[in-house]
């Protein structure tokens, strides 16, 4: 399939065709995967929950004690004038910072002061994102060990693992992979984790253990708000499989049903109420709130 390449990206503060945009051999995201990104959601134009991203940003950066080479309002200019360039109505907006370019290769950190961070900006094209029909059938999922490395509440680019898992997911016949570490269940390959049991939804806790999802917090502030019951544990492939639903939650998929985990029907084997109901008031209220 060809792929349009007349589309405009962000390389440290120039709007550039992306056959023009070059990063050095030496960037420490390429070489080390000393990196960070984020993903925000546009639908109908505008960003989703931007503020909750650019917040974990900043605390990733923190975490790998890098400095923000940006501040919250050119980013917030840098995503919009994106949208408007590349005339976004339904997408994502894929940003990354690496920490920069030394003249070589080398172990230890550059001195952050000759060696600028990179910053990187492109966005994806995706009409009809919020109507997926997957929404409508739910996926089938696979479990697999969890063999991340130990903080992956740091949104790095180290993302080899988690491709891995995919491509497991894709060997199987099926559309993705849980993580299992323990015995139980951390998150998705590119998403968080829920199973429903007796109308109450459950979800593993935050830790150093997974990513602390944006669209996840989102979620939960709205299933409480809706009267739903959370409870904040790790659980089993077992317990998923005897649940009454389950489903994921992530920037680009919102909210979506899981049907089977390991060969095992989840309930009715169909998409249940909750995550059809958390999915529509996700949706609405985020639409309201986008900027």
């Amino acid at each position: 399939m060809s792929r349009k390449t007349n589309r405009t990206v962000y390389l440290n503060g120039e709007y550039l065709p992306e056959g023009e945009a070059k990063v050095s051999i030496f960037d420490r995201g390429f070489l080390m995967a000393d990196g960070v990104y984020e993903v925000t959601s546009v639908l109908g134009g505008k960003l989703l929950d931007f503020d909750g991203h650019a917040v974990r940003l900043e605390r990733s950066l923190g975490e790998l004690d890098m400095a923000a080479p940006i501040s919250k309002e050119d980013l917030l200019e840098g995503h919009r004038e994106l949208v408007r360039l590349n005339d976004i109505n339904d997408g994502m907006i894929y940003l990354q910072i690496t920490r920069g370019a030394p003249d070589d290769r080398d172990f230890v950190f550059p001195d952050p002061n000759e060696t600028p961070s990179t910053i990187v900006l492109f966005t994806q094209n995706k009409p009809g994102m919020a109507d997926s029909p997957v929404a409508k059938v739910g996926l089938k999922v696979i479990s697999i060990e969890d063999q991340r490395w130990g903080r992956r509440d740091i949104k790095t680019v180290q993302l080899l693992y988690p491709s891995m898992g995919k491509m497991m997911a894709k060997a199987a016949g099926v559309d993705d992979a849980w993580l299992v570490e323990d015995g139980v269940v951390t998150e998705g390959t590119s998403n968080n984790a829920y199973i429903v049991k007796g109308g109450k939804i459950i979800t593993r806790h935050l830790s150093n253990e997974i990513l602390h999802g944006i669209t996840r917090k989102a979620v939960l502030r709205f299933a409480r708000e809706a009267q739903m019951e959370v409870e904040e544990r790790a659980f089993t492939i077992e317990e998923a499989q005897g649940a009454d639903e389950a489903f994921i939650t992530s920037a680009s998929t919102f909210v979506m049903p899981v049907v089977e985990v390991d060969g095992a029907a989840v309930g009715t084997g169909t998409p249940g109420p909750v995550a059809a109901r958390l999915r529509e008031i996700y949706l609405e209220e985020s639409r309201k709130a986008a900027i």
